[in-house]
């Protein structure tokens, strides 16, 4: 499709020209009660559903509510701290409906959906955490190198976690070389 690069492009722009497109109170205000009013038919939507999917359906919407209000403060005010918290709130909305899904397991599928759901958590949040020391003006190279190392570090942990919650379903030898295998494969 040839509208995707124009598209991108666009969003760029908009992205960078930051204070061209700096938001008035009024159309805060309006894009506030826009938000709720989403937030509101997405909560009702959840009252006739029943146990954990009714949990997951408001986890959802409670989720597009953190998200929408950290994308608003970010178009009203567009600094690197506030693209930050878009960043954060995005990751942390999925690991609340990917925890809330767990429940939908039982045993060590609940546990290896829990680590899983962590390591997803930990990823989208180290690279929020890079990308905020790359914008930095004041970043420098050794800066971001080590912010990079420290995300990685903190990947592979949560990564090997998961992988070794999987092995938790095996006995003997097979639970032993996983094991080893899951050590060798993430550096612990």
């Amino acid at each position: 499709m040839k509208l995707q690069p124009t598209i991108a492009a666009l969003c760029a722009a908009a992205f960078f020209s930051g204070g061209v497109f700096a938001m008035t109170s009024a159309e805060q205000k309006t894009e506030k009660d826009r938000i709720e009013a989403e937030y509101k038919a997405a909560s009702d939507q959840c009252k006739p559903m029943k146990g954990n999917a009714k949990d997951v359906c408001k986890k959802q919407a409670d989720g597009q509510k953190k998200i929408a209000l950290a994308d608003l403060k970010h178009r009203a005010e567009p600094t690197e701290g506030h693209r930050h918290d878009l960043a954060k709130a995005k990751a942390d909305a999925e690991y609340d409906v990917a925890k809330e899904k767990c429940d939908d397991a039982t045993g060590n599928t609940k546990d290896v959906c829990q680590k899983e759901a962590k390591a997803a958590h930990v990823k989208a949040l180290e690279a929020a955490k890079v990308a905020e020391v790359s914008a930095k003006p004041s970043s420098n190279t050794a800066d971001v190198a080590d912010a990079r190392k420290d995300a990685a570090e903190k990947s592979r942990e949560a990564d090997y976690k998961a992988a070794k919650e999987r092995c938790d379903a095996m006995a003997g030898d097979a639970k032993d070389a996983c094991v080893a295998d899951a050590k060798r494969k993430f550096g612990q």
